[in-house]
């Protein structure tokens, strides 16, 4: 695989679940790869191995997102180490269940600047570089809840709402500069955020799918391969939403 020969990738979340699946497919695929994460050395130590592996180059930090500082000096310091973002993933996001009523201001705030304001800052931060020279590839990661909603997680679905209306305006301004800016939508995916939800969760899930089972990070990762790679060029502002029928648009 040789789609990305030559390209560098930043990812933010990179250590493991969707982010990892994302960082080993761009690496094997040709790519030189940074990726940061939250307090997950073990994780980042395995992503970092499984890159070097394939002989590509890495870079990664622990950073909280939602700091804007840290992270707009992750991505100067991956771009000093493996040379200008062809590629940025934004897809470090967390979530916080509640009833709509018990949910502080605090609480909206945090999904907010994770979701949203990460995902602005990131691009922002490599988006004149690629308008300059005139090539890159921007992939923001949203959900399948921004389509249909869900209880318990207002703000969670509010953020990824907002998060594909950012991509869509962004896109259109992108565009001409030679930028392409596409978002992804998941389902239901097995990762440790969904197994906490226990195994009943999994199999009322799994009953409902007309795939009739759950995503895996590397159906995300082929998703995100497509949009990154030479299969991209024709996507402008689009989502796709790889979710097993879950939602259908």
């Amino acid at each position: 695989m040789t789609e990305l020969a030559g390209q560098v990738a930043i990812i933010t979340g990179g250590s493991r679940g969707i982010g990892a699946a994302i960082a080993r497919s761009f690496a094997r695929a040709g790519a030189d790869v940074a990726f940061c994460h939250l307090d997950d050395g073990a994780g980042a130590a395995e992503t970092a191995a499984a890159i070097a592996a394939v002989g590509r180059r890495v870079h990664h930090e622990a950073l909280d997102v939602a700091d804007s500082g840290r992270l707009r000096g992750f991505i100067a310091a991956a771009e000093a180490a493996l040379g200008p973002a062809d590629i940025l993933v934004t897809n470090a996001g967390i979530n916080i269940r509640g009833a709509f009523e018990t949910l502080t201001e605090e609480v909206f705030r945090r999904i907010l600047d994770v979701h949203v304001m990460h995902t602005a800052v990131a691009a922002q931060a490599v988006y004149p570089g690629m308008v300059a020279r005139g090539r890159g590839r921007i992939i923001t990661l949203s959900s399948q809840l921004a389509f249909k909603g869900a209880a318990g997680i207002v703000p969670y679905c509010a953020a990824k709402g907002a998060i594909l209306s950012f991509t869509r305006a962004l896109a259109l301004e992108a565009a001409p500069h030679g930028v392409r800016v596409n978002s992804i939508a998941p389902g239901p995916i097995d990762t440790a955020l969904t197994r906490v939800r226990g195994p009943e969760w999994r199999a009322a899930i799994e009953a409902t799918l007309p795939a009739g089972r759950l995503g895996v990070p590397e159906d995300i990762a082929a998703t995100a391969l497509l949009l990154a790679g030479p299969g991209g060029n024709f996507y402008v502002g689009a989502c796709l939403s790889p979710n097993g029928g879950d939602v259908m648009h």
